[in-house]
């Protein structure tokens, strides 16, 4: 989700919405945070116990405490098209659309055999590698 400003209701949108288009069962899922507004307010909170959703959070002052959400910034922030300025929030979201489409589908990555995301998530990553 890209919008104009983080806020609580927001944050449950997104969790319960992806909760739901990705088919996540309950007591299955962990969220990795920061230690955002959003995602301490007790709204949130509610609605995670609520949907099951176990919750772990950043160390104090320590942004790098999701390699794995760092490694896809950094990707996205390095790559030769992205732009130095973004025209409007529409031309932020198709950009971020195009991309993360590409990094689950295409991008291949080291750290999980040379594998996309999308064959590991999908289970496809293990016939491939035999």
């Amino acid at each position: 989700m890209l919008a104009q400003h983080e806020s609580v209701e927001l944050a449950e949108q997104f969790i319960a919405e992806t909760l739901q288009k990705e088919n996540i069962a309950p007591g299955t899922l962990t969220l990795h945070a920061d230690r955002g507004t959003s995602i301490r307010s007790k709204p949130v909170g509610a609605l995670l116990i609520n949907l099951d959703v176990a919750e772990t959070n950043s160390r104090p002052y320590v942004s790098g405490d999701n390699p794995y959400s760092e490694a896809q910034f950094k990707t996205l922030k390095y790559r030769p098209e992205f732009p130095v300025r973004f025209d409007s929030i529409a031309d932020a979201r198709a950009h971020c659309q195009q991309f993360v489409r590409g990094y689950n589908h295409e991008h291949r990555n080291s750290g999980i055999c040379l594998m996309t995301p999308a064959a590991v998530r999908d289970g496809t990553a293990e016939s491939m590698r035999a």
